[in-house]
């Protein structure tokens, strides 16, 4: 049996983009209703799903898949951003319900 989390309670906003932002990139807020690509050890805001005309549909909640570096357990995990492609488990990072693991990428519920 398979089982699919896509569209669970996902809530995208935008924001202005600066110039490192991208699809598929880890956000954080760097200025007012401004996101840039996360560095490592910052806390991840969202994932950016679009960029278009300087500005990024960033998914702030529900489900996501997104790559991983080192060991994450499934369940209510904290990570951090690792560089602006994946994460990594940090215990001052941001909780989220991690809800399957692989070698290189976790589903979780943001």
């Amino acid at each position: 049996m398979n089982i699919g989390f896509n569209g669970f309670c996902e809530n995208t906003v935008t924001f202005e983009a600066d110039s490192t932002v991208e699809k598929g990139t880890l956000v954080k807020l760097i200025d007012d209703n401004t996101v840039g690509a996360c560095t490592e050890g910052d806390k991840v805001v969202g994932v950016c799903v679009n960029v278009r005309e300087g500005y990024a549909a960033v998914q702030i909640k529900g489900y996501a898949e997104i790559p991983v570096e080192g060991a994450v357990n499934v369940g209510y995990q904290t990570f951090s951003a690792a560089s602006d492609k994946s994460v990594q488990f940090d215990a001052q990072g941001r909780e989220c319900l991690v809800v399957s693991t692989d070698t290189d990428s976790i589903g979780v519920i943001l």
